[in-house]
């Protein structure tokens, strides 16, 4: 699931070398899936009111179903 996100986001921004993919599993069931980018890249990651942001946790909860755990996207 890390690996749709990073594409995702290497996809948006100008400096794809800076983004980094952090990975923490709170429990059995949910894990976290943490996205940083550079500074400058900030706004092509969480679009206009959020828009872009919400569309990349759609997607990993619609890609999510089949492994039957909850991911969550943090934007940091």
């Amino acid at each position: 699931m890390d690996e749709l996100v990073r594409y995702i986001a290497k996809s948006l921004v100008d400096k794809p070398d800076d983004v980094k993919i952090n990975v923490k599993t709170e429990d059995e069931d949910t894990v976290v899936i943490e996205l940083s980018v550079a500074p400058e890249d900030m706004g092509k990651v969480i679009g206009k009111q959020g828009r872009i942001a919400k569309a990349i946790r759609t997607i990993v909860k619609a890609a999510s179903v089949q492994d039957e755990k909850k991911y969550i996207v943090e934007i940091v």
